[in-house]
């Protein structure tokens, strides 16, 4: 995996913010305020979808990330058009509409009693 290609994807997207990469399952999970909206895997570039940007992907025909190939399960993430990655702004524009994404689906933290803590 191309640490190359995720240091310039965060630089791509620096207009939404302080964007970084996470080494991860082999690849790079891709933050914007300590919240992942992206992923890369074999040098793609994934972001997450939910029903409010999902079809900006599907219009495009892109393909949602599936980590295995022998198992059917697919995740919330869905790969960037090569000509949309070569388009820092309209990067900018599907990027930010994935951290959207992120936002509306991420899972509140849990309040844990001190009882409850190990």
């Amino acid at each position: 995996m191309s640490r190359q290609f995720a240091d310039h994807v965060c630089d791509m997207l620096s207009p939404l913010g302080s964007v970084t990469a996470r080494a991860m399952f082999g690849g790079f999970g891709v933050y914007l305020d300590g919240l992942m909206f992206g992923l890369i895997a074999w040098d793609t570039l994934f972001l997450k979808a939910d029903d409010g940007n999902r079809p900006m992907f599907e219009d495009a025909g892109a393909a949602q990330f599936k980590p295995w190939d022998d198992k059917p399960m697919v995740m919330p993430y869905w790969e960037v058009p090569a000509d949309v990655l070569e388009d820092g702004a309209q990067l900018c524009v599907w990027g930010r509409a994935a951290f959207d994404a992120a936002l509306r689906t991420r899972k509140p933290k849990s309040k844990r009693t001190g009882k409850d803590r190990r």
